[in-house]
């Protein structure tokens, strides 16, 4: 059974103790499905069958840097990624990443920025939730007020009611059955198409 904030998360990396030593990093509370991939195209793959909460990538890998792939997890998946390269050329690397959302850490890491990299990332994904959760309440009622608007439209044109007198309708009939102006609008929209 699924906790209900436990996370996947797929790591993209060649090497089996960065591995070990990342997974040792993520609290177990919070992930419950971790995924290994050793290069981009296995990793895309994986993606491409199923949606992860979280993509960190050790780069570079065998068969890419893993930039275009790090962009997509982000903007296709909604993936929080975290991309890990060389301090070399982060600087690089953070100023093409950075805009599209994605966190990067320089290597060598320290195990405090890692740590507090993964409770950046765990912030981010419970702020995007949350506003993922008001954004489908927000679509919910505008359908409900275009589908509430039809329907009262309908009593107008069909029914000669007045708008005040439709929307009373509605509101009534909601309250009497016990059940959403939504789906009153609904029976009423289905009743006049149909007939």
């Amino acid at each position: 059974m699924k906790k209900e904030n436990a996370y996947s998360a797929l790591i993209v990396s060649n090497n089996e103790n960065f591995n070990s030593i990342i997974v040792s990093m993520l609290p177990k509370q919070d992930f419950e499905n971790i995924e290994f991939e050793s290069n981009i195209a296995s990793a895309k793959r994986a993606v491409d069958s199923k949606d992860f909460d979280f993509v960190i990538i050790n780069a570079p890998l065998s068969d890419d840097l893993g930039m275009r792939f790090a962009i997509d997890c982000t903007s296709l998946q909604n993936a929080i990624v975290l991309f890990i390269i060389q301090n070399e050329i982060y600087g690089e690397v953070y100023s093409k990443l950075s805009s599209y959302g994605v966190f990067t850490l320089a290597k060598p890491l320290s195990k405090q920025s890692v740590i507090t990299a993964i409770h950046w990332m765990l912030t981010a994904k419970n702020r995007i939730s949350k506003l993922e959760n008001k954004s489908v309440l927000i679509e919910d009622k505008m359908e409900e007020i275009r589908l509430v608007n039809k329907a009262k439209w309908l009593l107008i044109s069909k029914e000669g009611l007045l708008e005040p007198e439709a929307h009373k309708l509605l509101e009534k009939e909601s309250m009497n059955r016990c059940v959403s102006r939504k789906e009153v609008a609904r029976e009423i929209i289905e009743k006049y198409e149909n007939a």
